[in-house]
């Protein structure tokens, strides 16, 4: 199994991306908030679709535990903005083209596909705390049902 070399206790690598629309987005920006920062493949792929739809759904109750949702792939910005547009996402996707962020959070591996090594991300996920520590990590994500742990997870967090 594939992993991270990022701890739980240790500061989040600071970053700035583009989202969506275009905008400089940073994770210290979001300090004084919980952030749900989930790295995926490719837009429009059935898991990746399915994650992003499921915490678009949960967008609300993450927000009611003064959490942010953020997605990152390699993407374009365009590609997001059509991602969401097609599948009616609810979060924020920002655009890590030159995998800079995907580098630093240690995301990237290499697997097999149609007989020949890649470099891909890994489907992971950073729960970051109001400071910006790391709280809690997944690695090898499996979409289904995995925006909810990540929710029950945040709560069981917040109630120590």
């Amino acid at each position: 199994m594939v992993k991270t070399s990022l701890k739980v206790g240790q500061f989040a690598p600071d970053f700035c991306l583009l989202d969506q629309e275009g905008n400089q987005t940073c994770l210290e920006n979001f300090r004084g908030k919980w952030v749900i920062l989930f790295f995926y493949p490719r837009d429009n792929t059935p898991g990746c679709s399915l994650e992003a739809k499921n915490f678009s759904c949960l967008r609300k109750d993450f927000e009611a535990e003064n959490a942010v949702v953020i997605g990152a792939s390699r993407d374009s910005v365009q590609s997001h903005r059509r991602f969401i547009e097609k599948k009616e996402l609810k979060i924020t996707l920002l655009s890590d083209d030159q995998a800079n962020v995907h580098r630093m959070y240690d995301v990237l591996h290499p697997k097999h596909f149609r007989g020949k090594e890649i470099i891909s991300a890994v489907r992971t996920t950073f729960l970051i705390d109001p400071e910006g520590k790391i709280a809690r990590v997944w690695d090898n994500v499996r979409a289904a049902g995995h925006a909810e742990k990540v929710l029950s997870e945040l709560k069981s967090l917040k109630e120590k």
